[in-house]
């Protein structure tokens, strides 16, 4: 395992460092976060405690997938997280990573349930047209080339498709503060992505997203701001249950102005330049 990929496994589950340049030192693909070997679910998610925003996650993909779907992918789907909210709904659900760590895990819990294939995002491994559903979670800050991840999603899909992505938003309140008193250099309103040198993760503005989604031949047909309390004081002040109710609400009501850490699109694959 390269040095590289060492230090990205280290920095997994760390709070955001200030924010040192935008400037993205990474010339190509490479891979710079690698899970493999690494147990996401207990160190990430169980010891870091994120009730909070596991339950976001799941208030905002219960409001966006379909109800009913033939075949559905959950692309970096890792241990199978988010698989209780879309398996009842689907009548054959794929979960692709990059880590065959992770891909084990969801296979053990979830068995002939589900199907799980390994491979590059940048080069999926499936054929044009396969699924009808697709969602993404939690990966886009991993993505160096994010027009080449969305056009391998739109190939993928059917034409009527459905899909559920979620980005890392530049686009918010700690961060304009951050720039404000310029403890950061990156500029939250300008719509290049930007670069996070310390955790080597990559956050977009919504806005990029958007003209980015379009571009490709996707129809936005609803948006979600999520996460919009992921403070360690209010969560320890309030706890998952009281903020998870106050979620609920602003999860459509603040979309519009997209300031949350995440921001969630429910797309429709269409004929490009339709």
């Amino acid at each position: 395992m390269t040095e590289k990929k060492k230090k990205a496994k280290k920095t997994v589950g760390k709070t955001e460092p200030k924010e040192q340049s935008a400037k993205d030192p990474n010339p190509d693909h490479a891979v710079i976060a690698d899970y493999n070997g690494y147990d996401y679910k207990k160190i990430f998610w169980e010891d870091g405690k994120r009730d909070y925003e596991d339950l976001c996650d799941r208030l905002a993909v219960r409001k966006l997938l379909p109800d009913t779907m033939d075949d559905f992918v959950d692309i970096a789907g890792g241990y199978g997280r988010l698989t209780d909210e879309y398996i009842s709904r689907a009548k054959n659900s794929t979960i692709f990573d990059y880590s065959k760590t992770e891909l084990a895990d969801a296979k053990k819990t979830y068995g002939d349930r589900i199907t799980t294939k390994e491979g590059d995002i940048y080069n999926l491994p499936f054929k044009d047209e396969t699924f009808d559903g697709l969602m993404m979670v939690r990966a886009t800050h991993h993505f160096k080339d994010m027009p080449k991840v969305i056009e391998e999603l739109y190939r993928v899909m059917k034409p009527g498709g459905v899909a559920v992505i979620e980005i890392a938003s530049k686009k918010t309140l700690p961060k304009m503060f951050r720039y404000w008193f310029r403890k950061s250099d990156i500029n939250p309103f300008s719509k290049e992505p930007s670069y996070l040198k310390e955790l080597e993760m990559y956050n977009y503005h919504p806005k990029y997203m958007e003209d980015l989604f379009k571009k490709q031949g996707f129809k936005i047909l609803k948006v979600l701001s999520v996460s919009n309390f992921r403070s360690p004081k209010l969560k320890k002040m309030f706890g998952t249950k009281f903020l998870g109710r106050l979620e609920k609400v602003a999860q459509p009501t603040l979309a519009p102005i997209r300031f949350a850490p995440s921001i969630y699109y429910k797309l429709e694959k269409t004929p490009k330049n339709a």
